[in-house]
Formats: C-alpha cells, structure tokens, sequence
C-alpha cells in the first residue's frame, strides 16, 4: 500500500540534483553549497555535519525554488565553550551568539535575526521533552545561514528560516520525524517569535512535492497534490514593501488572528454554544464551519458564510459589545496568550464579519481551484478561472482582511494590465510580494514589463540596485519541499 507523503520523514540525500534538478539551478546550487562550506570553515575552523534546506511558498500553495539551507555542527561534549553561534553568508547580517540553552527566553522586544534560529532550537527541546525523547545534555553548535527567499517578502522566509533551524537540529541529534508532526513542530517553534503562525507556511515548506501545488488540510494535517494546468506560469515580484511580520503583530498579523478568534467564538454562541464552553474550545474559525455548515443547510445552502451574513454585524465591534455577548471580559479570554494581549492593548474595534467571510470565501476558492485544475475544461479555460480565483482572492484579501498596502495594490494592477490571468498578493500581507498567472509563452515579456513599470521607477529613485532586479521578480514553477544533505 502506498504510503501518504504526510507519513514519510524528510528525505536525506548525498547529491543535489533530486532537490535542485540539472542545468543552471543545479550550477547555481552547486555554487551556493560550495561557497556555504568555505565560509562556514572561514568562520568556524571547521567543515559544517551536515546542511538542511526549506524553501519558500507561494499561493495555493506551493514551495518555490528559493529556500533557506542551514548548515549545522554540533561541539564534542568535553568542549567548555557551550555557544550556539549563527553566522549568516549575507555580510549585512551579523553574526548572533546565545547561550547553548534551550529553556531562554526570546527577547521579543530586541528583534535579531538569529531568533529564527532559535525558535528552531527551543521548539525541538521542548517537543523532545512532551514526547518523552531521549535528548542529549545541550551542546555548542555552530549555524551558518544561507536564504534566496527574500526577507519580509510575503513568501515565508521566516518559515523557511525556522523550518531549516529545526531539521538542522534534529538532523544533528539522529531523530527523524513524519512530515506531519514536523509541520506542526515547526509551526509551534515560529510562536515563539510572537506571531500566531496558522501551519499553511510550515506544511507546504515540509510537504512539498516538484511540479506540484498542495492542498493543505489540517487536523488531521494532510497534503493532496495539485497538478497545475501546462502552458502556465507563475511571476512572483516583490512589492518593495517589506511585511515585517514580528515586528508589527499587535496591529497587523496577530490582530487578525484575535478577530478570527473572536468572531468563531461569537458564532458559537449564537448558534447555540453554551458561552463558556465556546469561550475555552473554540479557537479557530475552522471549530465552528460545522455549525455553520448546519445553520446554512437549514436554509438549503451549502454556503458557512451564509451564517456569518446573518449573525454577524458588518459595523465593527468595540470589546464592550463583544463582552456583552460572550459574558467574559477580554483580557481573561485571552490570559494565556501574551500577544493576544498585546493586541487588546492596541486595538479600538474589531472587524468580526468581514474577517470571518473573507475566511470562508477564501476556504471555498482553495476547493474551486482544485476542482478547476481537475476539470474537463480546455487549458486556456482552466487558467482564466484560475485567474479569476485569483484576482477574487486578492479582493478579499484587500477589502474584506485589510492586509495589503498601496505598493501591492500597484503591483496587482500593472501585472493584470500586461496581460496575467490573475494577481494577488501572497503570503501574510502588508507588503511583501505579489503572485501572477501569466501564460507560459509571454514570461519573458512580462517580466521586462514590470522591470519597466513597477521597478525601474524604484531603481531610479535609488529604491534597489538594478543588479538586485533578479532577487525581486522571477518566474516559478512548483518545487520540492525540506531536505537534508549529508555529502
């Protein structure tokens, strides 16, 4: 019997060319894992035990070649010194030293680059502490990082960065895991940054398959691959906006995901939830779809936001009117989330119906365009629905979640104007990049289109280099998932 892909750990591999294919990416690779070892000897004395990569994701979703690889030692016991220090092969990036300790804290309010790493480390400590595994005394480690997913772009180079971290570590102390338990690892590890991660960035980063998107499902987690339609491509261009998620989580990112909380519970209750019962299990809008589903059936739809048109006020809430509802105070609903609470302090009001439809309108496109790429429909048709998807997708995430910004806005804009089937932004928001669908054949064109009107204003306002153009829009067809070299 074929065993599910969710199932399988992450792949180990002595040559590059199962991940990174042949031809120029392969070279490019080839380049980027020797200079990786002359560095890493350069700063450590040393060759590095072993090297793990996790890439990026885009829309639906699916990895895209740029990843971030790890390249990890561990110290000899008897060596005094017990340091975790993480250099990074980009000179902009300083090297960051912690001390070989998996119980210290993050300090969340000095915001370093090496965090992600860290996140990584004490994640797995504390996995391997609930699961009973046998975990040897912390030793120093020696990290040196190499990342082609552009920071703050939308396309999860925190993810990747905290999916590298923790299959590097594991790597180095023998343990394997299914795919599934390490999306979810991982997903936990990147809490301790201080955003609410929801496992989408993690279980594509892990799950992903060459040539194909993946259709995410979660409790249980499990991965359904999605052949895209030939004779399209995706154009990925980065809005120069830079979504710097950590950083801004109060009022952006964990924001939303307090709204959601909130509007699930709110739900709940007005379908029939006892308030304190749905005060403590539900957490998710995901929690309450099925007494949505029955509310909507109950009116012969098949629609969960039906239930939210209906229950929910399009005016937002202030937390006196949400309280008068669930009968508890906010900030106990909340005690043990300290970014919760981050929240609360900043927020006046909460948008709880337009948060909850754009949720479940964008649950119900997922399921479209796979049905779509499974149709009988002709090429040329299935990619203008994907398109329109797309394009659905973006207004939603635009008007309805309020996560994009006037760069991608733009950005979206001149992408359908030169001829993409469909644009949106991708990723968190807030800046970051946008995802198109263009038509295979006209890729080369379109890109010279944007560099001419998104980008080359920016280069001669000194924005970026015109040498850096490559780093900010590229075409992308689906990639593989995490790995782990040992050459």
């Amino acid at each position: 019997m074929a065993t599910n892909l969710e199932e399988l750990p992450v792949p180990i591999y002595s040559k590059l060319e199962p991940v990174y294919g042949t031809g120029s990416q392969l070279e490019e690779a080839q380049l980027r894992f020797d200079t990786l070892n002359s560095k890493f000897t350069e700063f450590f004395a040393s060759s590095p035990d072993l090297y793990a990569r996790s890439p990026g994701y885009s829309v639906l979703p699916m990895a895209i070649r740029q990843d971030t690889i790890v390249a990890i030692r561990k110290h000899d016991v008897s060596e005094p010194e017990k340091l975790i220090r993480i250099a990074n092969v980009n000179d902009k990036y300083e090297m960051c030293t912690y001390p070989a300790d998996p119980t210290q804290e993050i300090d969340l309010k000095n915001h370093r680059w090496g965090h992600y790493f860290i996140c990584g480390y004490k994640g797995y400590y504390e996995y391997a502490k609930i699961k009973g595994l046998k975990v040897s005394p912390p030793v120093g480690l020696d990290i040196l990082v190499d990342g082609t997913v552009p920071t703050g772009s939308g396309l999860s180079s925190s993810a990747a960065f905290v999916c590298s971290s923790t299959i590097a570590i594991m790597a180095a102390s023998d343990v394997s895991l299914p795919k599934k338990e390490l999306a979810q690892l991982t997903c936990d590890c990147e809490r301790h940054i201080g955003t609410q991660s929801g496992g989408m960035d993690q279980a594509i980063s892990v799950m992903a398959r060459t040539g194909f998107a993946e259709l995410i499902d979660f409790n249980p987690i499990r991965a359904t691959d999605v052949q895209l339609p030939t004779g399209g491509s995706f154009v990925i261009a980065h809005s120069l906006a830079e979504s710097q998620k950590a950083v801004t989580a109060a009022t952006n990112y964990n924001n939303r995901v307090v709204e959601c909380r909130l509007a699930a519970i709110v739900l709940a209750i007005k379908l029939g939830q006892k308030p304190q019962e749905a005060i403590s299990e539900v957490k998710t809008l995901s929690d309450v779809e099925g007494l949505c589903l029955a509310f909507a059936d109950s009116r012969g739809s098949t629609d969960p936001g039906l239930a939210v048109q209906e229950l929910l006020n399009e005016e937002p809430y202030t937390s006196g009117d949400i309280e008068n509802i669930i009968g508890e105070n906010l900030h106990v609903v909340f005690a043990n989330s300290p970014s919760s609470l981050d929240v609360l302090k900043a927020a006046r009001h909460f948008k709880l119906f337009q948060r909850a439809f754009h949720v479940y309108s964008e649950a119900k496109r997922v399921y479209n365009f796979k049905n779509a790429v499974s149709s009988d429909s002709s090429e040329e048709d299935k990619l203008k629905k994907l398109g329109d998807l797309m394009n659905e997708s973006h207004y939603s995430c635009s008007v309805l979640y309020e996560c994009s910004c006037p760069e991608l806005e733009e950005l979206v804009k001149v992408c359908r104007d030169n001829g993409a089937f469909g644009a949106r932004l991708t990723g968190a928001g807030w800046g970051g990049c946008a995802v198109a669908l263009v038509k295979e054949s006209i890729v080369p064109q379109f890109i010279l289109n944007l560099k001419e009107q998104f980008f080359k204003p920016r280069i001669d306002k000194g924005v970026i280099n015109h040498n850096d153009l490559g780093l900010y829009v590229f075409a992308s067809k689906p990639s593989s998932g995490a790995a782990i070299f040992k050459f």
